[in-house]
């Protein structure tokens, strides 16, 4: 699977607005950010911080970004 295709897949099980089951690319703005923040070595805290200020500004959201950011940078370290 494509680095993409993983994120999406995280993102999606994460699925902070609850609508993964009907639009599979309602976070497809966060993929490539991500992605190119993993590829610079971002730790948790880096990724942290661009999910909350993403879920904020952009989907208006106060959501709990801690598990899914562990999972993105295990994930990447694990491939």
């Amino acid at each position: 699977m494509l680095p993409v295709e993983s994120i999406r897949l995280l993102l999606n099980e994460w699925d902070p607005i609850g609508v993964a089951d009907s639009v599979d690319d309602e976070y497809d703005c966060l993929v490539w950010p991500l992605l190119s923040r993993l590829r610079a070595g971002a730790d948790v805290d880096g990724i942290r911080k661009y999910l909350r200020h993403e879920m904020s500004d952009h989907f208006g959201l106060d959501s709990d970004v801690d598990g899914i950011a562990e999972r993105l940078v295990s994930w990447w370290g694990s491939r």
